[in-house]
């Protein structure tokens, strides 16, 4: 049995003053996924259309790392 099918099964024996919490909990995780998508099709929408003269150079992780304050041999320890 799948996610989805055991969530089914469990919906059925929910009481019906007790769904329109699960509605709003449902509702409120795509909404942060939709909210998420929107805001990173944003950001490559805004790349798309900048006139930066470095708009296409490569920048290389631990260039970028660097710039950021990150140190890459933390993170991997």
């Amino acid at each position: 049995m799948n996610d989805r099918e055991k969530i089914r099964r469990l919906l059925e024996t929910v009481p019906e003053y007790k769904l329109g919490y699960i509605i709003a909990y449902i509702q409120g995780l795509n909404a942060e996924e939709e909210a998420d998508d929107a805001f990173c099709e944003k950001l490559y929408q805004d790349y798309l259309n900048s006139d930066d003269p470095d708009k296409d150079e490569f920048v290389s992780l631990e260039d970028a790392a660097r710039a950021c304050g990150v140190d890459l041999d933390e993170l991997q320890n």
